[in-house]
């Protein structure tokens, strides 16, 4: 489908969660606000990809439970397909393992982050090259965004402009170029999936020291979904 915008599917949700929300491709659908004629979700373990076999107006990169670190065969192609639609020029948003493929693809450093999991609604702090970024613009300076990863975008790669932080992470966003980004938060989670995420990993929480029911009482919305929007508007 030419001039598509093409979701690349790199993972599913709990099954718990996907029985009353849907799946990553649904929400990202929901927040992109696309006719759903504008919009292919090609599954990333099913695919053989190259650079001429999926003709692409622009790529998000959804998340997964899995990790960039294990190397999956899967994964290493799905990252050299990025990184020739980023020499191509197409505009590309990878979101958590998204962010972190896109991130390892371009020759940045992946692992898991010293401090463990970072979990719910989060602080993102932009920082001066945000004011200026098409995604970043019009988000204030510092806004609540939900979060769940254990592994981290530890070194950007070379060229990278930083565009936000957390609290627990360093490097929360990121522009190459000027058409391919990466945000370790979900900008597509709505708070009632977060919860559910919370719920779910609350024993993890809990051996991280931290106590789940506060988290899950810190959850609020999030204008991140902006970022999508405007990720959208590439498309125009």
């Amino acid at each position: 489908m030419k001039d598509a915008l093409i979701i690349l599917k790199t993972g599913s949700t709990y099954p718990e969660i996907f029985a009353e929300h849907g799946d990553f491709e649904d929400w990202m659908k929901t927040g992109l606000k696309l006719p759903e004629d504008m919009v292919q979700v090609l599954d990333a373990q099913d695919l053989v990809l190259s650079p001429d076999n999926h003709a692409a107006g622009a790529v998000v990169v959804t998340g997964a439970v899995e990790m960039v670190t294990d190397h999956a065969p899967w994964s290493e192609a799905a990252g050299e397909w990025l990184a020739g639609l980023y020499a191509d020029n197409v505009p590309i948003l990878g979101v958590c393992y998204g962010h972190q493929l896109l991130a390892h693809a371009l020759g940045g450093d992946v692992g898991y982050h010293p401090g463990g999991r970072e979990i719910g609604t989060v602080t993102i702090h932009t920082q001066p090259a945000a004011r200026d970024d098409l995604l970043f613009a019009e988000l204030p300076e510092s806004f609540p965004a939900q979060a769940t990863h254990a592994q981290s975008v530890l070194t950007l790669p070379g060229g990278a402009v930083r565009l936000a932080s957390s609290d627990f992470d360093y490097n929360s966003a990121f522009r190459m170029g000027e058409r391919a980004w990466g945000v370790q938060f979900h900008p597509e989670f709505s708070a009632p999936v977060m919860r559910m995420y919370v719920d779910i990993q609350r024993e993890e929480i809990r051996g991280q020291g931290q106590d789940p029911e506060r988290v899950l009482e810190s959850v609020q919305p999030s204008p991140a979904h902006q970022i999508l929007e405007r990720f959208a508007s590439l498309l125009e």
